[in-house]
């Protein structure tokens, strides 16, 4: 059974971080190109960052400089500093993963909430 759980969503001030997981299990996380994406009211769902196995991170422009994505295999979890947050940056934040050998094959987690506000 394939799953994906988010963790360490909350409310953070402006200028504060948090630090996004997503726990994955039931499929071969190494063979899977891994993202967060987000979805504020009103708005459609975006993409935040992505990392494939071994290669680039790449970033929106809205987010370079002050997010990190990174993956760990081993524990087949990929995680979403986020640092330098402003209120903007409110909305759902969803996990992806997405095959590298068949790229209509993906899964999404249930996201967390991610609020910035004062």
């Amino acid at each position: 059974q394939v799953q994906l759980v988010e963790s360490g969503g909350g409310l953070v001030q402006p200028g504060g971080s948090l630090r996004l997981s997503c726990a994955a299990s039931g499929f071969t996380f190494s063979n899977y190109v891994m993202s967060w994406y987000r979805q504020a009211p009103g708005k459609q769902r975006e993409l935040v960052a992505a990392i494939g196995n071994g290669g680039t991170p790449n970033y929106a422009d809205s987010v370079k400089g002050r997010f990190s994505i990174s993956r760990d295999n081993a524990k087949s979890t990929v995680y979403l500093q986020m640092n330098s947050l402003k209120p903007e940056d409110t909305a759902v934040y969803y996990c992806k993963a997405r095959s590298t050998f068949r790229s209509s094959q993906m899964y999404w987690g249930q996201g967390t909430q991610v609020t910035v506000s004062s």
